[in-house]
């Protein structure tokens, strides 16, 4: 039984192994890879136009003029600036056949009517003197011509937009290279696409060098249109090969046969078409070949094709709204992608794949797939559910941190204001005895209770000062007693009372009438009693405290001495 379970067990997790390994074997390309350079691929159609003129002298002389248009070849290009600047092969802009000779043919079989094919061989006429001026019409021109030939190449590149445009641009040569499966490149003449210019395609620094490296391959098979869209197709790198003999291609599962399907794809119109790297989605070369025998043109020979012709490639704004609408939409964020696709499609109306890619996000906006719709749901239901628990539990202890800050903060100054009153007293008693001290500053002053008015023309009532109680200090030499009035007594000088300050002796401290009369509010006179032995007895004239004899300061509320 331990055995049989064992070998279940086993082969469970062999099981899970293969259904784990046959999506990496399956070599699935990701959706949407092609879709940073496929708004830049264009047609491209080269056709020269022939004007030849026969002069006939077999018998009286006759001039025939005849104008023809000879296609010399047709592919696929890609945009690699925002100005229009098109990279392709050679030989789809620049044929080996001569043109000369086709126009020979047919101007020689419509005015002689004799058969000769339209074609771009030689032949001969049955009629001696017809084949010898046959001979003679045929380049290179002689003295003896009987051909005159004015050749023009046209190259019209079709961009991939929609509506399609059935006319085209006209573009020029401005580099070929020596061979047919060279990169050729052509600027755009007598077109402005305004201020954006047109999309472009991103070009890879390398080519891959892993062996397998999947790619995909793109082109059109005739001029763009609303039933013609742009034919992209898969396929697999082989490893070395460099130079204008390309790098082969091969299916590392050996289910197709790659280099003869695109061998087909190059005769329907693929020929010069970008060859798209799989994981960045940046053009690492150019289709070539034909046949049983399809290859790549590396990037390195294109970009070295380009610095000949002194073209930079580069990116334009509608790329960078592309890009970013691209983001948005290939991660599922479809309700966000709608308006950056609206925007591209502001920047260049005739974007065909940012129109395709506006269609799909907005069918699927706001449903299950849209991530962005699923978040806002997401927080709609947390807002419907009410503030988390954790933020209850948060406030509280930031108001319980409040509460016993506050009252650290009350405890403290509480602290502080005794700590000052003590140093007051013991200023103010060590003041009495004669010493010099220094205080910790004066408290804050009161203001004196309310009093009457029917009191203030009665020239006997003493003020009652709002200061704590004077210290009691012992009787004896050097002590005095200061006797204020009280301001309930009777105003006939008998309702003294007496502030003990320790002995047996009392003065009256009269604040009203006869010799107190001019003084300030707070002044004593020099009259009131002075410690025995002493010179004359100072006091403060801001509250009334007796000063030491070298105080310079009121030991009580700070007041300076001399004023």
């Amino acid at each position: 039984m331990r055995r049989l379970g064992s070998a279940l067990v086993f082969l469970g997790g062999l099981g899970v192994v293969v259904a784990m390994t046959a999506p990496a074997l399956a070599h699935e390309h990701p959706s949407g890879i092609t879709d940073l350079v496929t708004p830049a691929v264009v047609r491209v159609e080269a056709t020269a136009r022939v004007d030849v003129t026969l002069l006939d002298h077999i018998g009286e002389l006759v001039h025939v003029e005849r104008s023809y248009e000879v296609p010399i070849g047709s592919g696929t290009g890609t945009v690699v600036t925002p100005e229009g600047a098109v990279v392709t092969l050679t030989r789809v802009v620049k044929s080996a056949k001569d043109v000369e000779v086709y126009a020979a043919n047919r101007i020689f079989a419509e005015h002689h009517k004799v058969k000769i094919p339209a074609d771009f061989e030689r032949h001969h006429a049955k009629d001696d003197r017809i084949d010898h001026h046959l001979q003679e019409c045929y380049p290179p021109k002689r003295p003896t011509a009987t051909c005159i030939f004015d050749v023009t190449t046209e190259i019209r590149v079709f961009p991939n937009i929609s509506p399609p445009d059935r006319e085209g641009f006209k573009a020029e040569i401005v580099t070929t290279a020596g061979s047919p499966d060279g990169p050729a490149v052509l600027a755009p003449a007598g077109r402005a696409d305004g201020g954006t210019g047109m999309p472009t395609a991103p070009l890879a620094a390398s080519v891959p060098d892993k062996e397998g490296s999947p790619v995909s391959v793109a082109g059109f098979t005739g001029r763009p249109a609303a039933n013609l869209p742009e034919t992209v197709d898969i396929a697999h790198l082989r490893a070395g090969g460099a130079g204008e003999g390309g790098r082969r291609f091969k299916d590392p599962e050996g289910k197709a046969d790659e280099p003869k399907k695109l061998g087909a794809l190059i005769g329907r119109g693929l020929l010069g078409g970008p060859v798209i790297e799989d994981h960045k989605g940046e053009v690492v070369g150019l289709l070539t070949g034909g046949g049983d025998d399809a290859r790549m043109l590396g990037v390195r020979e294109v970009t070295r094709a380009l610095a000949e012709a002194r073209v930079t490639p580069r990116r334009g704004p509608i790329d960078a709204a592309f890009e970013q609408a691209l983001t948005r939409f290939h991660t599922g964020y479809y309700g966000d992608a709608v308006p950056a696709f609206q925007r591209v499609l502001e920047l260049y109306p005739g974007h065909t794949v940012a129109a395709a890619r506006l269609k799909e996000a907005q069918a699927k906006r706001g449903t299950a797939e849209d991530k962005g719709a699923a978040q806002g749901r997401s927080s709609l239901a947390d807002d419907r559910r009410g503030p988390p628990l954790w933020m209850f539990l948060a406030a509280g202890g930031v108001l319980v941190a409040a509460v016993l800050a506050a009252a650290l903060l009350l405890w403290r100054r509480g602290a502080a204001t005794e700590a000052s009153g003590t140093s007051g007293r013991s200023g103010t008693s060590e003041g009495s005895s004669g010493e010099e001290t220094e205080v910790a500053g004066p408290p804050t002053p009161v203001p004196p209770p309310f009093r009457p008015p029917a009191e203030a023309a009665d020239p006997t009532v003493a003020v009652n000062r709002s200061f704590p109680a004077l210290p009691r200090t012992p009787s004896g030499p050097g002590r005095s007693v200061l006797v204020a009035r009280d301001p309930g007594a009777d105003t006939g000088g008998t309702g003294a009372r007496s502030a003990e300050t320790g002995g047996t002796g009392a003065r009256s401290a009269e604040t009203g009438g006869g010799a107190a009369e001019g003084r300030g509010p707070g002044t004593l006179s020099e009259q009131e009693t002075r410690p025995t032995g002493t010179g004359p007895q100072r006091y403060c004239t801001a509250c009334g405290m007796r000063l030491g004899p070298a105080h310079r300061f009121c030991g009580y509320c700070g007041h300076p001495c001399e004023t």
